[in-house]
Formats: structure tokens, sequence, C-alpha cells
């Protein structure tokens, strides 16, 4: 589980990353949100080509496959939306939902076994977040695309569980990326801006951060049970913390250092049980 635990905080730290380098493309630079989604898609897709293990496009057959890839697109493509508006800590906020989604999915339709201290230290979780965040009504759409983003992150979370046995990680993340990309390419398209080299550099870091996270994450569920994982999709609020200050110049307050100790205790607690 010690090794879980460890993908698991490198995989929460990336996909922050990703999400950031987002932000700066929606919000500093103008770009639209669904050009964001639709090319972190394709460049990941084409940055794990050269290393896919044979017979990894047999998976494409699969309904299922596509089906966890389609959710995927979909919380990414509402997580941009609400960062070209909202900041980095109020999206967060909403979208820490998804643990408590793929938590209930897992134990209704994996029949993952279950008990009422991990339940209470899920729940304990997301209070630490709304300790953290504290978010305000000003910002409501935004919001709104953030708690849709974390109900289909939490489903794609337990999906993953459901199709870890398909293929191997590298595999399975190349599938949802290229039929990710393929589901948005119309829309990516449309909205293609001109590439200048900060834009070309975001968007490159963008795609390489989400995937490598995103991969690291099918290697942690492919060896644990959800129930237990999903509690540590926490440590991703460390990394929104972290970049907020290095990025935005946002210093965390004392309910945030709260918020994170609560946060990181339940998330290990719960990991520590058996």
């Amino acid at each position: 589980m010690s090794r879980a635990v460890a993908i698991m905080f490198i995989a929460m730290s990336l996909i922050p990353a990703g999400d950031s380098a987002g932000k700066l493309l929606s919000s500093g630079l103008g770009l639209s949100p669904l050009f964001v989604a639709w090319s972190r898609f394709a460049l990941g897709a084409l940055i794990l080509l050269p290393f896919l293990p044979d017979g990894s496009g047999a998976l494409l057959r699969n309904w299922r496959i596509w089906l966890r890839a389609g959710t995927l697109a979909m919380g990414i493509t509402c997580i941009q939306t609400a960062l070209k508006t909202v900041d980095v800590a109020t999206v967060f906020a909403a979208f820490f939902v998804g643990p408590l989604v793929s938590y209930i999915l897992a134990v209704i339709f994996l029949r993952e076994a279950v008990t009422l201290l991990r339940s209470t230290l899920t729940v304990l979780g997301f209070v630490g977040v709304l300790l953290v965040v504290r978010p305000g009504p000003e910002a409501e759409l935004g919001v709104f695309w953030a708690v849709a983003a974390g109900v289909f992150y939490g489903t794609f979370l337990t999906m993953s569980r459901w199709l870890s046995g398909l293929g191997s990680p590298m595999a399975l993340t190349f599938t949802q990326l290229v039929i990710a990309g393929t589901l948005t390419l119309p829309v990516g398209l449309w909205h293609l801006p001109a590439f200048t080299l900060p834009i070309a550099g975001l968007t490159l870091a963008s795609a390489t951060c989400s995937m490598l996270g995103n991969l690291l994450l099918l290697d942690a569920y492919r060896i644990a049970p959800a129930t237990r994982l999903a509690p540590l999709v926490y440590f991703q609020l460390i990394a929104a913390v972290a970049l907020g200050f290095l990025i935005f110049g946002d210093l965390p307050d004392g309910f945030t250092w709260a918020g994170l100790a609560l946060i990181i205790g339940a998330g290990l607690t719960s990991t520590r049980l058996r």
C-alpha cells in the first residue's frame, strides 16, 4: 500500500500542474477551454504512442473503454471551462466531490469493502477542502462547471478500477487520450489559436503533466482498491495551494493550513486501515 500512496502523491501533484498551465492559457492568454482540453488529449496520446505495448489498439474495440474515455473528456472540458473564470482554489473545492462520488460508486458497483471509519475519514477529507477554499457565491456558474467536473472525475476513477485488468496502465492511458481527443477534435480545431512560444510551451506542459499524472493514477488503481485510494485524491490540493502561491501569489492563511492538515491526516489514516 505504501507504493500506491507514493504513486498517488506524485500523480496528484502532476494533475494540478497541468490544470494550472491550462488556466494560464485560458484566463491569461485568452485561449478557449475547449482547445486546452483537446490539445491535452491529442498531445498526450502522441507522446505515449512510441511506448505502447503490443496489442494496445485492441482495447479500442471495447465499448467500456469508450465510455470511460468519454467520461474523462467531459470532466476535463468542464474543469477547464471553470478555470477560465474561477480561481484555482474555488474550482478544486467544488471538484473534490469526486472522491466522494468514487467512493460511493466503488461500494455500490464494485462491491468493495466499506467501514464506518473509512467513510467518516473520506467525509472529513472533504470538510478539509471546504476549510481551505471557503467558496463564495460570486462565481456560481464556474462552480457549477467544477462540480460537474468532479462528478465526471469520480466516475472515471471508479471505472479505472473496474477496467484496470483489461490492459497495462500505459495502454489504458493511451486509449483514454486518443478516444477523448477524437471526440473533442471538431471543437478543438474550431478554436485553434495562432501559436506563439508561450502558448506552445504551456500547451505542451499542460498535456505532459496531465498525461503523466493519469498514467501514474492508473498504476495506483491497478494495485490498490478504489475505496482506499479515494481519499488520496485530496493530495491534489497540496500541489494546488503550492502552485497558487508560486504562480498566482495566493498565500495560504490559517484556515488553509488547518484544512490541509485535516485532508492529509484523513487520507493517510484511511490508507492504514485494514
